[in-house]
Order: structure tokens, then C-alpha cells, then sequence
């Protein structure tokens, strides 16, 4: 049986992922699936310009004069799956600076050269500043772009860290919700939480347990005459060893002893 789930770091409350200008619908829907799966629950959508797609035909309009009249589409439910909550309680800003207004980091994700002299930082570079910030207590966000543009040089400007996913240099083409899972993953698996409730628990055999196991193998190799011209004495000393070495577990031990059972039954009954 498996141990108990760890409990999220609670400090992962105070990274949230923003997404700017995003056209499609789907991907939304998409970068809160892989968030959720990495253990971020807030999200951030500024000046939403969904376009059509043949899921959603008339897509909503945003008003940056009417922020919170604004609702995802039915498209961003479906394909966030089981993370409808995160968009349910996603944050709508009308500008990126209003969606930074309470940070002291911001991450711009970018993949281009730019006219910033800034340094560009992978995720695995930059994620223990960004936990320790959390950690303290700091609000810190992750900024990506239009899916077909990007992040625009003033939105750029807008952050104070330069973060970059490194890939081929003669192909990087990472679809947003991607993205967004790479930098969440990174997130996560920097936090150190265990894997131990993905581990079954450990019932490893005893030495008689194994000894006995390894008697009753040898009496079937009798029934079957096994051992006819073998040396038995030396090769059960060998399987005795090999259990030994094994790591065997109880339920092993278990499985072959009712097969050993099952095989010298049958050799009954075809003897009666």
C-alpha cells in the first residue's frame, strides 16, 4: 500500500503564472492543466484576444473597461480537464502592470534576442531565486506571451528576470501551454516534495521465509527429476543466494510457493 500524500509547499500560493494576450482558447485551458499538475493553482489572464476556433465560434470580447464581465469560453473548461477550478478563480487584469502590481519578480519568458542587457536564465537557473522569494513570503510571476507573437519589448520591460527554456537552435517552436508545463515542472521539482506515496511499500522476505521458499522449490525439482544428473546440493545453494541477493518481498515468496503448490498438484493428478 502506498504512504500518504505529501502536502504542497504552501509557499507555491505565492508564484503565479501570467499569461498575456492569449488568442486561443484551448491553450489557456491547457497552461492551467499544467499548472495544476505541478502544483500552481494561481493564474493571471491579462487583455485576453481570443480568436475563433470551430469549438468556439464566437469567442468573448474583452473589455478593458469592463474587466470582470469577461468569461472564458466552454473551449478553456474542456481542455483544462480537471483544473476547471484554477480558471474559475483566475485573476482578469487589463494590463500587464496591473497584474505585476504586488511582485518583486517577474520572469518574462522569451526565446528571442532582445535590446535588454539582461541576462537570459533558464528555469532551472532562476527557480531557487524564485522559491526562496516565495518562500519569504514574496509574490512572484511568471510572464508568457501571445502564442504568435510573444511578449512585446514593453512587456519585457515590465519584468525584472529574463527566463529562457533552451532548445535546438535550428527548430524551437514550444506550443504556450508547453511552455507553461516545462517552467511549472522546473517549479516543482525544485520544491524537493517526496515520491515516496508513488512507492509501494517495502515487505522484504526473511532469510527463513526464503529458506523455505528455496526447500520447497527443491522438492518439486525432485518430483520432476530435476536434479538428475545435477548436483542439487550445489544449486540450491546458488538459489539460495540469488533469493538472498534479490531483494525478494513477501508477496514474491507468496506467488511462487502457490505456484510450486500447483505444479505438484497437477503432477498428483496426473499420477492418480
Amino acid at each position: 500500500m502506498a504512504s500518504e500524500k505529501p502536502a504542497l509547499p504552501a509557499y507555491l500560493d505565492n508564484i503565479r503564472i501570467v499569461l498575456t494576450r492569449t488568442s486561443h482558447p484551448a491553450n489557456i485551458g491547457s497552461a492551467a492543466r499544467a499548472m495544476k499538475t505541478m502544483g500552481l493553482h494561481r493564474l493571471t489572464i491579462v487583455a485576453p484576444n481570443l480568436m475563433a476556433t470551430p469549438m468556439t465560434e464566437n469567442p468573448p470580447v474583452f473589455n478593458p473597461d469592463d474587466v470582470q464581465s469577461f468569461a472564458l469560453p466552454e473551449e478553456s473548461f474542456i481542455l483544462a480537464s480537471g483544473a476547471a477550478d484554477v480558471l474559475e478563480n483566475a485573476t482578469i487584469a487589463a494590463s500587464l502592470d496591473q497584474a505585476l502590481a504586488d511582485t518583486t519578480i517577474a520572469c518574462a519568458l522569451t526565446s528571442r534576442r532582445r535590446e535588454i542587457t539582461a541576462p537570459l536564465q533558464t528555469p532551472r537557473d532562476l527557480v531557487p531565486e524564485l522559491l526562496q522569494a516565495a518562500n519569504r513570503g514574496e509574490k512572484v510571476a511568471l510572464v508568457f506571451g501571445n502564442e504568435t507573437f510573444g511578449l512585446s519589448i514593453e512587456e519585457v520591460r515590465a519584468c525584472n528576470r529574463l527566463m529562457t527554456i533552451n532548445g535546438n537552435p535550428d527548430y524551437f517552436s514550444l506550443n504556450l501551454a508547453q511552455a507553461v508545463q516545462v517552467v511549472c515542472y522546473e517549479i516543482f521539482n525544485q520544491t524537493g516534495s517526496p515520491m515516496t506515496h508513488l512507492q509501494q511499500e517495502d515487505h522484504a522476505a526473511t532469510h527463513e521465509q526464503i529458506k523455505g521458499m528455496v526447500a520447497h522449490m527443491e522438492s518439486v525439482m525432485n518430483d520432476i527429476g530435476f536434479f538428475n544428473r545435477r548436483n542439487g546440493e550445489r544449486l540450491m545453494r546458488r538459489m539460495q543466494s540469488l533469493f538472498g541477493r534479490a531483494n525478494t518481498q513477501t508477496e514474491d515468496i507468496d506467488i511462487l510457493r502457490g505456484f510450486f503448490n500447483t505444479l505438484q498438484q497437477r503432477l498428483k493428478d496426473g499420477q492418480s
